[in-house]
């Protein structure tokens, strides 16, 4: 029997993961594994400490469905690190834990009403959302759920800002008067680019003229330098608006296996999403929410692991950022957060002129660039398709500093492979 699914609609980061497997067996060599979006730390030893001891608290709550408790207070202190708001001061917001953003993320269209019956709902659900992005949001709206998406683009030579206007033109394109809902990712993924005061309030003016729901996945809302100005910190001054804003202790704390997060925003929505959630999953492991629930009374302690892990990120991208541009490479965007950075692919790398050999390949620009780097290097990034001012689509490779490159043998290969190079542009 053939699979109902085809192979084509593998997670891209799945087929790097081919890719870099491929390079380690023909080589023999460990790849320069750019690649990771993943922390490659652990959670700090208090954390841990915590965890242990909840998971043998003998306390009934500690090991039966989570559901949507609120245990030891854990959602206002992710909320107050994150959002920087204190949500229990807010009569109109509600706080409720998450099992992790991506599977909160494939919940939000249908707490917005897309599986409704009514010929309101029913086809004609309509989502905006950026590319390029990590677009589990566009995945399962338009390509798992069949309602439709309007790609709201993000422009390098505008340094991938979030513009309204380039919104209203996108819809105004798509010939939509409205969309249901908006969702983006601030900081960026792969642009990990912050967010203003400024350009919240000119997307809140439009949700709320247009009736539309707002929603932020803020992963790397912890790891933000001061210029980001998180949703929740202007969102709570308007009542009428609803929205959503979604964090994790993945990329914050370095736990990505606790599949632990939370949720902010306005009653209504956050009860509607609560809704659809009570039929898809029973919460995270709570002796894992009561440990970090505990571990935020200290705030200060909290903020200080914080604030650790970012001067980590920035040293390893104070190192690797200035290495790359000595290659040659552009940079797309800055990097505000975390630990991503954004690169133009150039029309030749390694001698070859890349728009022909993806033309022999049938590739992209961008995939035809991984793909031979990885091969020819062992440096390994994600490809990303962008947009050029004219709307036609940018070559880009995103790298990330999940590994150690503060650590002199990595230094020393990779510079040798950077050399190599020689990329040329337009």
């Amino acid at each position: 029997m053939p699979r109902a699914i085809p192979p084509a609609g593998i997670n891209l980061f799945q087929s790097i993961y081919v890719l870099l497997a491929e390079y380690e067996r023909r080589s023999g060599l460990p790849a320069l594994n750019l690649s990771l979006g993943n922390p490659d730390g652990i959670p700090p030893e208090e954390i841990r400490r915590l965890q242990a001891q909840f998971c043998q608290d003998p306390g009934y709550d500690y090991h039966t469905y989570a559901e949507d408790k609120n245990l030891l207070g854990f959602c206002e202190g992710m909320v107050e690190l994150h959002g920087r708001i204190r949500v229990q001061d807010f009569a109109h917001l509600r706080a409720t834990p998450i099992a992790g953003i991506k599977t909160a993320t494939a919940l939000i269209p249908l707490a917005c009403g897309l599986h409704l019956p009514d010929r309101r709902r029913r086809g004609r659900f309509v989502l905006a959302s950026n590319l390029p992005a990590y677009d589990v949001a566009g995945t399962w709206s338009a390509s798992y759920l069949g309602t439709r998406r309007v790609v709201w683009p993000l422009y390098t030579a505008e340094n991938m800002r979030l513009c309204v206007a380039h919104l209203e033109t996108a819809l105004r394109q798509a010939k939509v008067k409205r969309p249901d809902l908006i969702f983006v990712i601030r900081p960026g993924n792969p642009a990990s680019v912050a967010a203003t005061a400024g350009e919240w309030q000119a997307l809140i003016q439009f949700c709320l003229q247009h009736g539309s729901r707002l929603v932020n996945d803020a992963a790397y809302a912890g790891l933000a330098d001061d210029n980001h100005v998180p949703l929740a910190a202007v969102a709570k001054d308007y009542p009428e608006l609803e929205w959503l804003e979604l964090y994790s202790v993945s990329k914050s704390f370095s736990d990505p296996g606790a599949r632990l997060g939370a949720l902010v925003g306005s009653k209504d929505f956050i009860e509607d999403y609560i809704t659809i959630k009570g039929n898809t999953d029973s919460g995270p492991v709570p002796a894992l929410m009561a440990a970090y629930g505990q571990f935020f009374k200290d705030r200060p302690a909290a903020r200080q692991a914080l604030e650790s892990l970012k001067r980590l990120y920035r040293s390893r991208l104070d190192y690797m950022i200035p290495a790359v541009k000595r290659a040659g490479l552009r940079q797309a965007c800055p990097t505000d957060a975390g630990f991503f950075t954004l690169w133009k692919v150039p029309r030749r790398v390694l001698g070859q002129d890349l728009a022909g050999l993806a033309r022999r390949q049938g590739l992209s620009m961008h995939e035809a660039y991984n793909r031979l780097v990885i091969s020819e290097t062992g440096i390994v990034g994600v490809h990303f398709a962008g947009f050029d001012s004219a709307d036609k689509t940018e070559p880009l490779a995103r790298y990330a500093v999940c590994t150690d490159v503060l650590n002199l043998k990595f230094q020393s290969r990779f510079e040798t492979e950077l050399s190599r190079l020689e990329p040329e542009y337009d």
